[in-house]
């Protein structure tokens, strides 16, 4: 090929390409300016229309958000903000989804969807959890949203689902906090695995990990020789959770050494004592 030939077809497929986005960029303003000649509430129609996919979720966002800028100050602008901040969360675009959330609880805090808007702010760190690994930030932030939806809109629809929540974040919380104490006392990093254990038994005792922590308090503090520690986490056990496996296999731990969980000093300071004293008080959960 002629450095002449190439050269214009060269020409050709960049005029080629500036065609095609000129193209693109007609199309663009002429859908926006033919939604500037429609009604507000036609515009919001056709948003609704376009959330019936999960794939039209992201245009929905848009059109909801053209509703809002076109007619700022009317009813549907109101709507369309609640409505663009849904559609973001079903478009998986969390972060966008929390802002158009947020612009409606700052503009419309006393409206009747605020409590939804507030229950979508949540929802967006919710659904994110999974993707966590080591670093729990998101997880803390989705904790302090649902708390709020739940105190701030105790009576809305949305605290039951925001408590429940609320509960399951707790758990996952408390697992991650098992995964590392079993990996420490695996190593025989007993103190370390106690520190670990320690933060499910104080904060997250409510959670489904909790006599998990206490018998694994017991192998580790066994295993550190530290007895009456021992027998003060198998007490705490014994008396919360005796029905459970966790107590049975504690239980065979702490009598194979010749400790008692029944006959456990109230007298000291230690943080396993004070539990063991809130436990016997009925302060426990």
């Amino acid at each position: 090929m002629t450095r002449l030939a190439f050269q214009s077809k060269k020409y050709v497929l960049g005029a080629a390409l500036i065609a095609v986005l000129a193209a693109s960029g007609c199309a663009k303003r002429e859908k926006t300016e033919s939604l500037e000649n429609l009604p507000p509430e036609v515009i919001f129609k056709q948003a609704e229309a376009q959330l019936t996919t999960r794939k039209g979720a992201k245009k929905a966002a848009h059109t909801f958000t053209e509703v809002e800028r076109l007619y700022p100050y009317s009813e549907w602008a109101k709507r369309s903000v609640i409505m663009s901040a849904f559609a973001h969360h079903q478009a998986k675009e969390y972060e966008e989804s929390r802002a158009a959330a947020q612009r409606y609880l700052d503009f419309y805090p006393a409206d009747e969807d605020a409590a939804y808007a507030q229950y979508l702010m949540a929802l967006s760190f919710y659904d994110q959890i999974d993707k966590v690994s080591r670093d729990q930030g998101v997880t803390f932030q989705a904790l302090q949203a649902l708390r709020t939806t739940v105190e701030r809109y105790p009576d809305s629809e949305y605290a039951t689902s925001a408590l429940l929540k609320f509960d399951l974040t707790l758990d996952h919380l408390a697992g991650k906090e098992m995964d590392i104490g079993r990996y420490y006392l695996k190593l025989g990093h007993f103190g370390a695995a106690i520190n670990r254990f320690r933060v499910v038994v104080e904060d997250f005792q409510t959670t489904t990990h909790t006599p998990e922590a206490l018998h694994r308090l017991v192998e580790a503090y066994i295993s550190l020789g530290i007895d009456e520690d021992a027998q003060v986490a198998g007490a705490i056990l014994g008396h919360n959770f005796r029905g459970t496996d966790w107590y049975k296999d504690s239980h065979v731990l702490l009598t194979g050494r010749g400790i008692s969980t029944d006959a456990v000093s109230t007298k000291g300071d230690g943080w396993l004592k004070r539990i063991w004293r809130q436990a016997v008080r009925g302060q426990w959960l």
